[in-house]
Order: C-alpha cells, then sequence, then structure tokens
C-alpha cells in the first residue's frame, strides 16, 4: 500500500507542475459549464407521446390521427388514467402526452369550446417546447378546418403544463451533458496520455519491473484522475444549484455513485486507447477526434437521438456519454431511484469490464 501512495503521489507532483494539465483539468469544466447554458434548438421528429382519450369520439380521433400522421410524432401508448401519464414520463420514452377532455366533441358542438392539455418532459426544455408548438399548430389546424366548413367560431383551448422544468431553464440541459461530455474527455484523455508517456519516455518497463505489480502500476495512473474528476463533479453541481439555480430532486448518494461507475468506464477506456497508441500526440487525437464528436454528436445532448437515421441510432448505443446523461437527468430532474436507472447503470458497467478486459490483455501482449 505504501509503494501505491507513492506512485499516486509521484503521479500528482507530475500534473500539479504542469499549468496546462491544471488548466484543461479544472478550468475547463467551468468555462464549459458557463458557455453551454442552453442547448441547440433542432427540428424534432417521431418523437413518442402518449394520448389519454377521455372522450373516444370523432373529433378525438381525427386529431389523433392528425398527430399520427404527421412526422413529428408517434404514438407510443394510450394511456386510461391521469395516474398513468407521469409514470409514462419516467419510463424515459414519453416526450410528450394529450389529454382530451370528457364529452370533447360534444363540448366543441353545443359549447362551441372544448380543452386540451399538452403535457411535456421539460428535462430538454427546446424540445419539449418544440414538441408543444408542433402539436398546437396541428390543433389549430383542425380547428381552423371546422371553422371553415361550418361558418362558426369552434375554439380549441390547449392548456400547456412542462413536468420537471416548468420555467424551461437551459441548465436541465447543459449540466448533465457537460457532465458527461467533461468527465469522459478528461478521464479517457488524461489517462491515455499519462500512460503513453511513460512508453514514450521508455520508463514504462523500469516501473513494471519495480517491486509493484503491473496492475498497482496502472491503478496509480488512475487514481489521481479519478480524484480529480470528482473535484469536478462537485464543482459542477455546486455551479449548478447556486448559479444556474438548478435544484437536485434525486438521492446525492445515487448521483455520486452512477458517476463513479462513468468515471471508471472512462478511465477504462483511456487505458484501452493507451494499448492502441504509441505517442501522446496519437493518444490526444484519438481521444479528443474519437470521443468528443460522438459525445457531442450522439449522446443526446445536442441532438435528440431519435431524430437520427437508424445505422447513428445504433452507433449512439455505443457512446458511454449517453447512458450517463439519461441516468443524470432522471436521478437530479426527475428525481427516480435505482429502478429507474439500472438498465443505464448495467450497460454501463457491461462497458466497463469489457473496455478493462481487452485493455488488461492488449497491454500484457504489448509489453511481452
Amino acid at each position: 500500500m505504501k509503494q501505491l501512495l507513492t506512485f499516486v503521489k509521484k503521479e500528482f507532483h507530475h500534473i500539479l507542475r504542469d499549468p496546462r494539465s491544471m488548466l484543461i483539468l479544472l478550468g475547463l469544466p467551468i468555462v464549459q459549464l458557463l458557455i453551454f447554458g442552453f442547448a441547440i434548438t433542432n427540428e424534432t421528429r417521431n418523437s413518442n407521446i402518449a394520448v389519454l382519450d377521455n372522450a373516444k369520439d370523432d373529433a378525438t380521433q381525427n386529431i389523433i390521427m392528425r398527430l399520427e400522421n404527421s412526422r413529428y410524432f408517434d404514438i407510443d401508448r394510450s394511456l386510461s388514467t391521469n395516474e398513468q401519464i407521469e409514470a409514462a414520463f419516467k419510463t424515459g420514452k414519453i416526450k410528450l402526452a394529450v389529454v382530451f377532455q370528457q364529452n370533447f366533441q360534444n363540448e366543441l358542438s353545443h359549447g362551441n369550446k372544448a380543452q386540451i392539455q399538452l403535457i411535456a418532459d421539460a428535462t430538454d426544455p427546446n424540445q419539449a417546447t418544440t414538441l408543444v408548438n408542433y402539436a398546437s399548430a396541428i390543433i389549430m389546424d383542425y380547428q381552423t378546418e371546422l371553422n371553415n366548413q361550418n361558418q362558426l367560431m369552434y375554439n380549441i383551448e390547449t392548456e400547456m403544463r412542462m413536468l420537471y422544468n416548468p420555467e424551461l431553464k437551459g441548465a436541465y440541459t447543459s449540466v448533465p451533458g457537460v457532465m458527461g461530455m467533461i468527465l469522459l474527455l478528461i478521464s479517457t484523455m488524461m489517462t491515455s496520455i499519462s500512460i503513453v508517456k511513460e512508453k514514450e519516455l521508455g520508463t514504462m518497463e523500469i516501473l513494471l519491473v519495480s517491486p509493484m505489480k503491473p496492475l498497482l502500476v496502472i491503478l496509480s495512473k488512475a487514481i489521481p484522475y479519478f480524484i480529480v474528476s470528482l473535484v469536478n463533479v462537485a464543482t459542477i453541481l455546486l455551479l449548478s444549484v447556486w448559479v444556474l439555480g438548478m435544484p437536485i430532486h434525486g438521492s446525492m448518494v445515487l448521483l455520486f455513485a452512477v458517476t463513479i461507475l462513468y468515471i471508471l468506464c472512462a478511465l477504462s477506456l483511456g487505458l484501452l486507447i493507451s494499448t492502441v497508441t504509441d505517442s501522446q500526440m496519437a493518444a490526444m487525437i484519438v481521444s479528443l477526434l474519437g470521443l468528443l464528436l460522438p459525445v457531442v454528436m450522439l449522446s443526446g445532448y445536442v441532438f435528440p437521438v431519435e431524430n437520427m437515421p437508424l445505422p447513428l441510432r445504433i452507433i449512439s448505443n455505443f457512446v458511454p456519454a449517453k447512458w450517463y446523461i439519461i441516468m443524470i437527468k432522471s436521478v437530479m430532474i426527475k428525481g427516480m431511484g435505482f429502478v429507474g436507472v439500472w438498465k443505464e447503470a448495467l450497460i454501463l458497467s457491461v462497458m466497463t469490464f469489457v473496455f478493462i478486459l481487452i485493455s488488461l490483455k492488449r497491454f500484457k501482449i504489448r509489453l511481452s
């Protein structure tokens, strides 16, 4: 244990005496969090929605058919009670719920006024606003068509409700995304560069013939970045609460547990990259170009995954940040427990195990 602590102390010295590394490790998360305050608004298509039809008449069926036939919505499920609405949202598959009042057609025909409630998942405020606008436009088209046919002034009122983020704060999107991006890039890039640096300088063989076991040598390279990543998590959460006004509804223990799992996955990926590269520059290029674009483009941070072509949706399943962002939103914003995120946690656990298994096998081959 004393030898392990000595190597960990040595690695911390490497970090602290390099201002550029310190800037990347501690300054970048703060800058990224403050700059990426809002996600980019994009057209949303093929979003899964739920329908609660309390009337089940011709008018409601007509509107439902128009929603289904549009390119923006796919009706994933039909609900029978109001209690099922939030449960549907907590599955993570539903982005919008459309609720029709009872006796919809009768109220519209005799009272010239009926009501539809649109409930959106506002953990992504830009997407929620876009979906509500799309649904409102479809409903207004139906209302206009009725008025033109009957020369009457029918009025369909749409009541909008934003779940989890009623103020539509952009931080609800930016904070999980920045956490996923920063932790993956720092843990992966710095770990891979640190190990490749020893190989490039010819000191890795010296470390491996030391009294320490090779596994402990690798651990000593990873532990400092694991600790720095936890510091970054604490910094981001403090800024999120005190600067951006974003509450944390779920368990802090679960939040840090899934974050630690994600950091371990990123560290194991960095170890894997170090086994396939021979220079620091190559490790940095693979880490940045090989991870930055997938994290930004395929994790759901900026662009909704459901809008992507099928091949990209399949590839996105291999991006660890996608599953971490889903878990962070579920725990931080929706206040869900382990039952709501166990599938994503299992996927990250499998990824971590595979990365470590391949890395250890390649590591022994490269240094034998």
